[in-house]
């Protein structure tokens, strides 16, 4: 069984796409935490793509898993799968470009659940990995480098905003992209127009919060069916 440290537990964040929802009025000292339960196997031998299907209650998608290319980021998907801890999550965001609301991400997982989480995990930025943010594309929500655990985004449309651009400055190392939708986006565009409260999130959460999150029911391995896969540069 891992513990975290008390620090660290003490800073949590949600993870968006773009910015941080930092927890307020966190305790400092005498923190009380659930229990946690041990944390699953490393996945091995894993396929140079690997199917999922993630089952909501608006319906299906399908996304193939880009191994290959993104080991480190697709294995840590897959402990999640695995383990059934996206079961009974949620998508909880909709980020929608003004002016453009069919396009944008969604965004779901464990929302930073202590009893969900795994430890986080190292950046395969785009630049390694040549999976740009596409149509369709999975990519590993995080605040700062270096600390996705289990949220995910999926694009609407193309977001080279998401990808790492080394000549930008500040934190310019952009979202590990790691797999493709070959089936489902109609779901997933159903997720994007949900009505959001404008009153809730700050910063880049402001007003992406959706109203009527889309329950996870299960996210398990799969066989897909149309046999597409990421798209690269």
């Amino acid at each position: 069984m891992r513990a975290l440290p008390m620090v660290t537990a003490c800073v949590l964040a949600l993870a968006g796409c773009g910015g941080d929802e930092v927890a307020r009025n966190a305790p400092a000292v005498n923190l009380v935490l659930p229990t946690h339960r041990a944390d699953p196997p490393v996945p091995t031998n894993l396929p140079d793509i690997v199917p999922v299907r993630i089952e909501t209650e608006l319906g299906g998608i399908t996304v193939a898993l880009d191994h290959k290319h993104a080991p480190v980021t697709v294995t840590n998907f897959i402990r999640y799968v695995d383990d059934h801890r996206f079961d009974g999550t949620i998508f909880y965001r909709a980020s929608r470009t003004p002016g453009a609301p069919n396009h944008g991400f969604v965004q779901g997982g464990i929302q930073h659940s202590y009893r969900l989480m795994l430890p986080p995990i190292r950046l395969e930025p785009t630049t390694e990995t040549g999976l740009l943010h596409r149509d369709g594309t999975i990519s590993m929500a995080r605040s700062t480098p270096d600390t996705a655990m289990g949220d995910f985004t999926i694009s609407v449309g193309p977001n080279p905003g998401l990808d790492a651009h080394p000549d930008r400055p500040g934190d310019n190392r952009g979202y590990a992209s790691f797999g493709q939708v070959t089936e489902g986006m109609d779901v997933v565009r159903r997720i994007l127009a949900r009505p959001t409260v404008a009153q809730e999130g700050r910063g880049p959460m402001a007003g992406q919060r959706i109203e009527a999150p889309v329950r996870i029911i299960s996210i398990r391995r799969a066989v897909d069916r149309r046999g597409g896969g990421p798209r690269h540069r």
